[in-house]
């Protein structure tokens, strides 16, 4: 990390055919990602029924959404470093496995306790999947087809986002919420079983298996602890020394781990990633970028069921033409990342998404304008996020050698879970400070202003830092100037 930043492509373009078999494993992974996308925002639709059943209080429920978000981030990293270690396959196919059992053991706790914990081996599960679903089929692609690969992906993400609260609706009134959970099984072993089959194996080479288990213990503490002191500010308040001792516990981890990072030959953090200007670029945009996206939602979402008073079905069709663009835009905009490069692209989508909270700024109030204001306006966020979420990732993994793509995936991943949490913090205390979310528009015009800041800041960070040009341009820059 000490060595600046260089633009050198570490890959090889001369070869541009995609194999049928690296479509079909494209096809597996793509819909073990739309699981896990659709199971997560489907247990929000779940609250209410679960909370019926076990009678409890929200602020324990909520551990059953930050339980799992926690899990994920602290556990990304490893799943990476394993995966490229051991061989993405070998890691991709037990991370089905323990994400089905999860699911077993969600839908058939029989307390909120237990429900709490079944989540939790669901989220170790997720953690291996969401670094690998892509780190196991990139190598199949050539680098000129790789973004268009990863907006497949993203289209997916943005499918299961709209889906998930419909199929969720539809799972708890033909059977109840734990139908949401047991649904994934028979899914869960048709991709373990294609998986088999249709998945390839590769790994670092230079990997020997030798893996810092201490770096491991120390990353996902320094993660996790992080983590839980930004979910639980909302409830135990910023100020409250338990938050305060595990954020300072978490922060300290990191240099720690970072240290030993530079001296271990498989540590948890790749450090050389960072000498990529692609990376580093990427990272940096995506932690501003990850601060306004969530939280975003949240507030749009508060803002038509809480301030507009409006039905639990409206405010699902109010919500569903952002995601929808999204979905629509995100395979088209890969394959344009593969012609032309990421930077100006990440930027403008950037700026539409930054565009969007603006115009909710200025044109929304506190009378109910859902079809004929708000709907229309959130089409620059869809345009906006569908040429940025799974762009992100592309870019990010740019220029880096094949054998670092879980490692790669896993901290650009880590980055986006730790700062969508952070996001939702911040506009949850500025809604709050701005009267609360039913009680007028001030909070919402703070949290849209902030949202908006935000991506636009991630739009300065790539257009000022991310490299122009393709990664095969570059690539053949970088040999003309050799």
């Amino acid at each position: 990390m000490s060595s600046p930043p260089v633009n050198r492509p570490a890959v090889d373009f001369d070869d541009d055919t995609v194999a049928r078999s690296a479509w079909l494993a494209l096809g597996v992974t793509t819909l073990v990602f739309f699981l896990v996308v659709v199971d997560i925002s489907a247990v929000n639709v779940a609250f209410p029924s679960i909370a019926n059943d076990f009678g409890v209080s929200p602020t324990k429920l909520s551990w059953i959404l930050s339980g799992y978000n926690v899990t994920v981030a602290a556990l990304l990293l490893t799943a990476g470093r394993f995966a490229d270690s051991l061989g993405r396959k070998k890691v991709f196919l037990p991370g089905v496995v323990v994400f089905m059992i999860g699911s077993v053991l969600s839908g058939l706790a029989p307390d909120v306790n237990l429900l709490i914990a079944a989540r939790i081996i669901q989220a170790i599960g997720g953690a291996i999947l969401a670094p690998t679903a892509l780190a196991v089929v990139l190598p199949d692609f050539p680098p000129s087809k790789r973004s268009t690969a990863i907006g497949f992906l993203g289209a997916t993400g943005g499918l299961g986002a709209i889906a998930g609260p419909a199929l969720g609706s539809i799972i708890i009134d033909l059977w109840s919420w734990r139908g949401i959970f047991l649904i994934n099984v028979p899914i869960c072993l048709v991709v373990f079983f294609a998986g088999i089959r249709l998945l390839s194996e590769s790994k670092n080479p230079a990997a020997r298996g030798r893996i810092d288990f201490i770096g491991v213990v120390i990353g996902t503490a320094a993660i996790g602890t992080v983590m839980v002191a930004i979910v639980q500010a909302e409830s135990w308040g910023v100020t409250d020394l338990r938050v305060i001792a595990l954020a300072v516990v978490g922060l300290g981890l990191i240099p720690v781990l970072l240290q030993r990072s530079r001296h271990h030959p498989e540590p948890l953090i790749e450090l050389d990633l960072f000498r990529f200007r692609t990376f580093a670029s990427a990272n940096a945009a995506v932690a501003l970028f990850s601060l306004a996206f969530t939280s975003g939602f949240l507030t749009n979402s508060l803002l038509l069921q809480e301030l507009w008073d409006q039905s639990i079905t409206t405010t699902g069709q109010a919500l569903l033409l952002s995601p929808l663009a999204s979905a629509v835009t995100s395979p088209l905009i890969g394959r344009l990342a593969d012609r032309i490069g990421h930077r100006w692209i990440l930027t403008i989508g950037s700026l539409f998404s930054a565009a969007g909270y603006l115009s909710y700024l200025l044109f929304l109030n506190e009378s109910p304008h859902v079809f004929d204001h708000y709907v229309p306006l959130s089409l620059l966020v869809g345009f906006g996020t569908g040429s940025t979420i799974a762009t992100w990732s592309s870019a990010g993994l740019a220029d880096i050698r094949p054998e670092q793509f879980g490692t790669a995936n896993a901290t650009v991943r880590t980055t986006q879970q730790v700062f969508y949490a952070l996001g939702i913090s911040v506009v949850v205390a500025l809604l709050a400070a701005g009267g609360g979310v039913a009680d007028g528009l001030t909070g919402y015009r703070w949290a849209w202003a902030f949202v908006a800041i935000m991506y636009a800041a991630a739009a300065l960070v790539i257009a000022t830092t991310f490299p122009s040009g393709s990664s095969r341009q570059r690539a053949a820059g970088a040999a003309a100037s050799a």
